[in-house]
C-alpha cells in the first residue's frame, strides 16, 4: 500500500457496463485541464479500454510497457516515458493508455500499478482513473487509492437502475466513506419513466451532479476524436462537464443538484421500486 498523497485521485466507476463512462472520464479531465490544472487520465479498463480510440491517437507507450520497466528498474523508472499528450492550442493532459494487447492485460500487476499512480504520478493536480465495470482486486484498489470515486449510474430502467443500487449498497459494504463517493447520474434528462427524485429517495443519497442527455453532441465528440469542449462548445451536455470540474476544484460552492420538475406521487414505477428495493 501506498502513503497517502497530496493530489486528487478521481476514480470514474460504473457496475454498468455501456453507460458512458469512458467519455466522462474523458470529458472530465478535459474540464480540469481546461480549469487550469495538470491533469493525467489513467485508463485502466485493461482489456477494453477506448482512450486512445476515443481521441483517435496512436502510441506504444502503455500501463504494460511502465510496469515491466518499474518492476525491472525501479530506481530509475520515469513515469513521462510511457506518457501520451493530448495538446490542443490552449491546454493539454497526459494519458497513460490502457494495454494494447488482451494478454498484457492479464499480466498487470496490481501492487505495481498501485506504486505507478500513487507515487509517480505525485507531480500532477489531478489524476483520473477510467475502470471497468467490475469489483475486481485492481479496481478495489483503486477505489481505495482515490481521493474521490465518481459513481456513474443510469435510471432509464429498473435493471439498470437495481445494477446502480446493487454497486453503491457494494461500496458502502466495503466501507468508502459516503463523503468519498459522490453519485453522478449519466443521460439525466433522457425521457424515462422513472424520476430521479425517486432514485435518489432509493439510493438515500441526492445526486452530486447531473450529466445531461446530449447524443448528437457525444456523438460528435467521438466521431471527431476531440472532447466535448472542442467538438460541441456550446451544448448542454459540454457546460455541464465544466460544472463538474469546478465542483471538483472548488471553483463554485459544491451543493446537491435538485430536481427541476415536481415528482410524480407514487406512481407506477414509484410503486415498483417499493416493491423491488423495499
Amino acid at each position: 500500500m501506498v502513503d497517502r498523497i497530496s493530489n486528487v485521485i478521481i476514480s470514474v466507476f460504473s457496475t454498468t457496463p455501456g453507460i458512458g463512462k469512458t467519455l466522462v472520464a474523458i470529458n472530465l479531465a478535459t474540464g480540469l485541464a481546461y480549469e487550469g490544472k495538470k491533469v493525467c487520465l489513467v485508463d485502466l479498463d485493461l482489456q477494453f479500454g477506448d482512450v486512445m480510440n476515443y481521441l483517435q491517437l496512436n502510441s506504444n507507450k502503455t500501463i504494460a510497457g511502465a510496469q515491466r520497466a518499474f518492476k525491472e528498474d525501479p530506481e530509475n523508472f520515469n513515469v513521462n516515458d510511457f506518457l501520451v499528450k493530448y495538446l490542443t492550442g490552449y491546454f493539454d493532459f497526459s494519458i497513460l493508455p490502457a494495454p494494447i494487447y488482451v494478454r498484457d492485460a492479464y499480466q498487470i500487476d496490481v501492487l505495481a500499478v498501485e506504486a505507478i499512480i500513487g507515487q509517480h504520478l505525485r507531480d500532477f493536480d489531478f489524476v483520473v482513473i477510467d475502470l471497468n465495470s467490475a469489483f475486481s482486486s485492481m479496481n478495489l484498489a483503486m477505489l481505495d487509492l482515490s481521493t474521490i470515486i465518481t459513481y456513474l449510474g443510469v435510471a432509464d430502467f429498473l435493471p439498470a437502475l437495481k445494477n446502480f443500487k446493487v454497486g453503491y449498497d457494494t461500496l458502502l459494504r466495503f466501507e468508502y466513506e459516503e463523503q468519498k463517493i459522490r453519485l453522478v447520474e449519466n443521460r439525466a434528462d433522457s425521457q424515462k419513466l422513472i424520476h430521479s427524485s425517486d432514485v435518489e429517495k432509493l439510493l438515500g443519497e441526492p445526486f452530486y451532479h447531473r450529466l445531461p442527455n446530449d447524443f448528437p453532441s457525444a456523438t460528435k465528440s467521438i466521431q471527431e476524436g476531440r472532447p466535448l469542449i472542442f467538438a460541441a462548445p456550446d451544448s448542454k451536455l459540454t457546460k455541464s462537464f465544466i460544472e463538474l470540474a469546478a465542483h471538483y476544484t472548488n471553483r463554485q460552492i459544491i451543493t446537491p443538484v435538485t430536481e427541476v420538475a415536481t415528482a410524480p406521487k407514487q406512481g407506477f414505477f414509484s410503486r415498483a421500486l417499493n416493491v423491488l428495493f423495499g
